[in-house]
């Protein structure tokens, strides 16, 4: 079985924001930082090159393919912040609705700005998440 690529790093999460080349994504970040480990209660930790993520799961596939990813979190990336929202959006429908401009694939949705959205239901998204998905993987840890 192959690995994941992505995994926690000791990367210094300030640091990695600190080099994001556009002001607004960088900005943006920081918002995001600050609502997130107030809303998770997990401090951050980078996750790969690129992603601040909260918290992690242990999950095991039927196939019998496991390993551990982050319970939520955010990449600042070129183009658009991916935030990762691990439980899919099925149950967000009425909040994605009032959210703003975004757009979403399975499990990562897609901000250009932050000024665009409605940060308060961006926090009541992300708190859901965590608590499903600590609901539906039990090993899950800080």
């Amino acid at each position: 079985m192959t690995e994941n690529k992505t995994r926690p790093t000791s990367a210094d999460v300030d640091g990695f924001i600190d080099a994001v080349a556009d002001e607004r994504r960088r900005a943006d970040a920081r918002v995001l930082l600050e609502m997130m480990v107030r809303v998770t209660g997990f401090k951050p930790v980078m996750w790969g090159d690129n992603i601040v993520g909260f918290g992690q799961y242990h999950y095991k596939y039927p196939s019998g393919r496991e390993g551990d990813f982050l319970l939520t979190g955010f990449s600042p990336r070129k183009t658009a912040t991916s935030i990762y929202i691990m439980p899919g959006f099925a149950p967000y429908e009425r909040q994605l609705a009032k959210l703003g401009k975004h757009r979403h694939s399975v499990s990562c949705l897609y901000i250009n700005r932050l000024e665009a959205v409605d940060l308060s239901v961006l926090e009541t998204i992300v708190g859901d998440s965590v608590r499903r998905m600590k609901e539906i993987y039990p090993q899950w840890s800080a």
